[in-house]
């Protein structure tokens, strides 16, 4: 699943996976419930994982907003006030948050996403102690002088230049995502629109910090060598001093999209894009929004049809056909508001993007008339039973995963029933869903050519012929 955050430094760590099978022994052990929750008097929602091989924890606060609960005109606040929480408060010296939890051993990050925001260290476990007591420090204490804001303000438009406006790839995304989606601010990018950055102030991140960041608003995630009483004792003793913010709420209302009815197209042309190449975004139901069992059968549609190298649009564009140097495909369900399915291809040498395209087409059609195989279905389950296991062999991937999902409303029984559900799965099931999903009408298209001409330049583009040459 395809996830948009923006972390301060690089956060997911990519397993290699092999399609192994898993006995039943194994599925039923990491598949048992392991989380115990439970809720401080404030409100502040606690989950504890516990995991004793070793003397180290992973603590995580994850708070429910992000980029999508912006007001119009803000873009990038989220992820400007997650940077400005390093700086100080009463108790920390600017700038010696971090370095605390460095001289004490210990690692921290912070990432936003469009409907979350996360803090979190990992520490030797008898730190946990303190890195509680820091974090609910500058959930309430956080204080910013001006010209620290505007030096901040500075490194996140540097990000920005850096990470989009110099990528051509970027670029595309950005722009095929405003087009995907008409209302719901999903179409803003999380890290900010350029000119909205330019000026947002340190009232706009007081006032951002103010209303959301409070213990009725935040999820603590405790991963590691710890028991449930021992976070319950330290969580109340720092944690639970502070008190609830009656004027925010954990129902979040955001504006909808309106029913697609024409397919989008788009086409981006800028020298510094070293290939053609191609995307296509689909509007889906996400994990929260879609009826019981649609969303996993989603996620193995995509498995079988775009993961990998083994995934049928890579058999098909790479290996068979050798129209494209790379292709894939892949679905994102861990939203609030919706979930998007995404494609790319990178076309070879000579080989025009429509007819890449008309290639990406004829797999999906057929996907859609015929379904998959139950062989196709049984790999792919095997496959994401065997991720689900070796993942939750890593405790800061483990908190992650507990933390995300409970941001976006799920609970720790849909986490953990979430293998049984994948299990449940049929082929007809994968055929309903893609005959549902991959419509036109919900989806955008984008080319990225590159262009000799030295002018990046974004224009609408006309619909492809089967004849038509791009290049």
């Amino acid at each position: 699943m395809r996830l948009v955050t923006f972390p301060r430094f690089r956060f997911l760590t990519i397993l290699a996976l092999s399609m192994l099978a898993l006995t039943p022994e194994a599925y039923a052990v990491d598949t048992a419930t392991r989380a115990t929750e439970f809720k401080l008097a404030n409100g502040m929602d606690v989950v504890v994982i516990p995991d004793h091989r070793s003397p180290v924890v992973t603590h995580m606060v994850w708070y429910r907003v992000g980029a999508a609960d912006e007001v119009r005109g803000k873009s990038g606040i989220a992820h400007f006030l997650e940077h400005l929480m390093f700086k100080s408060t009463d108790k920390i010296p600017v700038g010696e948050f971090s370095k605390i939890v460095s001289r004490l051993g210990g690692q921290d990050n912070a990432f936003t996403g469009h409907d979350t925001t996360a803090y979190f260290q990992r520490v030797a476990k008898d730190r946990l102690g303190k890195m509680m007591e820091m974090e609910a420090d500058r959930m309430v204490n956080l204080r910013l002088d001006e010209k620290e804001v505007l030096t901040e303000r500075d490194v996140i438009l540097e990000e920005r230049r850096s990470r989009i406006d110099n990528n051509p790839s970027a670029l595309l995304d950005e722009q095929m995502n405003a087009a995907l989606y008409l209302n719901d601010p999903y179409g803003t990018p999380v890290i900010g629109w350029y000119h909205e950055m330019q000026k947002l102030s340190r009232q706009d991140a007081l006032t951002f910090y103010k209303h959301y960041y409070a213990p009725n608003n935040a999820i603590l995630i405790v991963s590691g060598d710890v028991t449930p009483d021992e976070v319950k004792t330290l969580a109340e003793a720092s944690y639970g001093k502070i008190p609830n913010n009656p004027d925010v709420t954990t129902v979040r209302h955001r504006p909808s999209d309106p029913p697609p009815l024409a397919p989008r197209r788009l086409e981006i042309k800028d020298p510094r894009a070293g290939n053609y190449s191609l995307q296509r975004y689909y509007l889906t139901p996400s994990y929260v929004t879609a009826k019981p069992g649609e969303a996993e059968a989603l996620d193995l549609l995509m498995k079988i049809t775009g993961s990998g190298t083994t995934s049928r649009i890579y058999k098909k564009l790479v290996v068979e056909s050798k129209l494209a140097t790379s292709a894939g495909g892949d679905y994102s369900g861990s939203n609030l508001d919706s979930g998007n399915i995404s494609l790319y291809a990178v076309a070879a040498d000579g080989v025009p993007l429509p007819k890449v395209e008309a290639a990406i087409d004829d797999v999906l059609a057929e996907v859609a008339k015929n379904g998959v195989t139950e062989a196709e279905l049984a790999r792919a389950k095997r496959s994401y039973l065997a991720d689900y296991i070796y993942e939750s062999d890593n405790q800061a991937t483990l908190a992650r995963r507990y933390g995300w999902n409970l941001a976006i409303g799920r609970t720790v029984a849909d986490v953990e029933n979430w293998p049984a559900a994948i299990s449940k799965v049929t082929a007809d099931d994968i055929k309903k869903v893609a005959g549902e999903y991959l419509n036109l009408k919900a989806s955008v298209t984008g080319y990225l050519i590159p262009d000799q001409s030295g002018v990046a330049q974004a224009q609408d583009a006309p619909p492809p012929s089967a004849n038509s040459e791009l290049r």
